[in-house]
């Protein structure tokens, strides 16, 4: 399985009343395949997977396989830090006909250490056939999963790939220098897409891909193709917006700014909530720079370039 790109870790649309909104992740779907979007996560980080129910975390699976239709990789989260519920959860996700793979992250809470975790993950991908894309976050889990684990991961035969989160880029470039090739390492932050491709990543899980899918698959495959001027002037262009879809705890800016693109509604489900009224002007402004809202002309950062 040929894996690589630029992928969206999709947030989950809700209903003003909190209930999941399935014909807007629908159409989110949709329109982040036209845009060139190569690979989704439904039900990570950024889907706000923790609130949702088991019968609707299943759901929001269908609905984005339903959806792609086969017209992208789909790799539903998959994560508990109770390594029992994590393999029933597996098994029960592997049922879904048209699945490429799950994503699993670290546990979290439990801050297992690293033989803890290599038996946890090791447990999950041999209770099912789909390939495993690993998922290190320890900002989010309490847990750093180390080069050497995954490279004992990535002995087994369906551990295919992981998203780095760590933002720690000497950990990420040990990685990706003693892997095996067939194995791949895709930058789990935006802000550090470009330094890991360089490397070697194989491509981007992105948040600011929800907003801006054309774009970011634009910046991934030009790196990928070493077109780095091009790279670097999307990177350059829009970095800005990949930071602030971090000015308060994710996912809660790339839903407000999808709101301001009239691609969703701004709800999210405690304890997540919205942006305060700062932030939203900001998140306003920045978008009209970039020329992004409707009517919008835009700004002179357009006319940037950069070698």
């Amino acid at each position: 399985m040929e894996l690589n790109g630029c992928g969206t870790a999709l947030v989950t649309p809700f209903r003003a009343d909190g209930a999941v909104d399935e014909p807007a992740l629908h159409a989110l779907v949709n329109w982040q395949i036209e845009s060139g979007i190569e690979l989704l996560i439904p039900c990570g980080t950024t889907g706000e997977a923790s609130t949702l129910t088991d019968a609707e975390w299943l759901r929001v699976i269908e609905v984005t396989v339903g959806a792609a239709a086969g017209r992208a990789a789909v790799f539903a989260g998959c994560t508990h830090n109770a390594t029992r519920v994590a393999v029933e959860r597996v098994q029960r996700v592997s049922e879904v006909h048209g699945l490429t793979g799950v994503l699993t992250a670290n546990p979290f809470y439990n801050r297992p250490g690293q033989e803890g975790q290599y038996a946890h993950f090791r447990a999950i991908a041999e209770a099912t056939s789909l390939p495993v894309m690993l998922y290190n976050i320890p900002g989010r889990t309490g847990a750093n999963l180390e080069p050497a684990t995954v490279l004992r991961l990535a002995e087994l035969d369906n551990v295919v790939a992981i998203k780095e989160s760590s933002g720690n880029l000497a950990q990420i470039t040990e990685l990706l220098t003693t892997a095996p090739r067939s194995f791949k390492v895709f930058a789990g932050d935006d802000g550090l897409a470009l330094p890991i491709l360089a490397l070697g990543g194989a491509g981007l899980i992105s948040v600011a891909s929800n907003a801006i899918p054309q774009q970011m698959a634009e910046m991934v495959n030009a790196a990928l193709n070493n077109d780095w001027v091009t790279a670097r002037r999307i990177n350059r262009r829009f970095y800005r917006l990949m930071q602030a879809h971090f000015w308060e705890p994710s996912p809660a800016p790339v839903k407000a700014v999808l709101a301001m693109l009239g691609r969703g509604e701004d709800v999210l489900r405690l304890p997540m909530v919205p942006v305060g009224k700062a932030t939203r002007r900001k998140l306003d402004l920045l978008l009209g720079e970039l020329g992004l809202l409707v009517g919008a002309a835009p700004g002179p950062m357009d006319n940037l370039r950069v070698f």
